[in-house]
């Protein structure tokens, strides 16, 4: 028996078949198209899936179901996407229901963060844990939280929405209206901005980071700063949330050492709870399949 998992971007369509064991034996991607309608988008998405589930010799009787992690805020208890920001025309779309009208297995929706945090419980870096978070720093920030090995999803399935967390109002306007929000200081969109500013010229997180280990005089203090305040969430998530281990995703967490180090002794020097400040902070093992795997994941749990 398998799951097919669906993890649904901004930018891009993420599909698998996972097996029991977390093992990917089929995978598929298409570009989300942002200028049709999302139930458009949804039949295509379903169509390939069904490509998939053939290309595999997979009967839709031989599925556990179908999972789907998607960008919030959404409704998971109702099987809505209803407000994400970076999928501006899909307000209060019914995926599991239109998903429903092409397959007769269950289908599930959560975050896409929620999902993550349950693939690397199931099958990554946090399985021999009971109490963990997740933490996908990429385009945008957010969390998913595994509480005595319980998902923790909030009553619409928007808990760990932890991006917009103020942590420095001198940080200025988030997106959301805010000022100081964690993702608008610490996100990979946030780091490129900032560093493009200071440099004159477009730069990526990754270019951002390299210029960081060659000791950029422009570049230094800034993600200096930056860091300290990803340490400031953590301290706060850590004191809120009380993990026996936060894993981190997404693309800005491949800077590695160099970012986790840091972090790692502002939490042991600033954790409230003095036995919680060795709490290890690690790279996520399934690193971009995350998302995907984590969204079959909740039908194999």
């Amino acid at each position: 028996m398998y799951a097919l998992g669906i993890d649904i971007g901004g930018t891009k369509v993420a599909l698998a078949i996972v097996t029991t064991q977390g093992t990917v034996i089929g995978r598929d991607k298409l570009a989300t198209d942002q200028t049709i309608e999302p139930k458009e988008m949804i039949d295509t998405i379903a169509t390939h899936a069904k490509h998939l589930l053939s290309a595999h010799n997979i009967k839709e009787s031989e599925l556990y179901g179908i999972g789907i992690g998607a960008p919030g805020p959404l409704d998971s208890a109702r099987g809505m996407i209803t407000y994400p920001p970076n999928l501006p025309r899909w307000r209060n779309v019914p995926i599991v229901k239109l998903m429903a009208t092409h397959f007769s297995v269950p289908i599930r929706l959560e975050n896409d963060a929620s999902a993550a945090a349950v693939a690397e419980h199931t099958f990554g870096a946090s399985k021999t844990y009971n109490d963990s978070l997740y933490v996908t720093i990429s385009t945008g920030i957010g969390a998913g939280i595994i509480s005595r090995n319980t998902l923790i999803s909030g009553s619409k399935g928007n808990a760990g929405d932890i991006g917009h967390m103020v942590i420095d109002p001198s940080f200025g306007e988030c997106v959301c209206g805010q000022h100081g929000c964690f993702e608008h200081i610490c996100s990979g969109t946030a780091i490129s901005r900032e560093a493009s500013k200071l440099k004159g010229t477009d730069i990526s997180t990754e270019e951002a980071f390299r210029l960081y280990e060659t000791q950029d005089a422009d570049i230094v203090p800034y993600l200096d700063t930056v860091i300290e305040r990803m340490g400031m969430a953590f301290v706060s998530l850590i004191n809120t949330l009380d993990p026996e281990i936060i894993v981190v995703g997404g693309g800005v967490s491949q800077a590695g050492d160099r970012l986790f180090e840091p972090i790692r002794q502002y939490v042991f020097r600033y954790t409230l709870n003095k036995d919680a400040r060795d709490t290890p902070i690690v790279p996520a093992k399934l690193n971009q399949e995350a998302g995907v795997i984590g969204a079959a994941a909740l039908l194999l749990k």
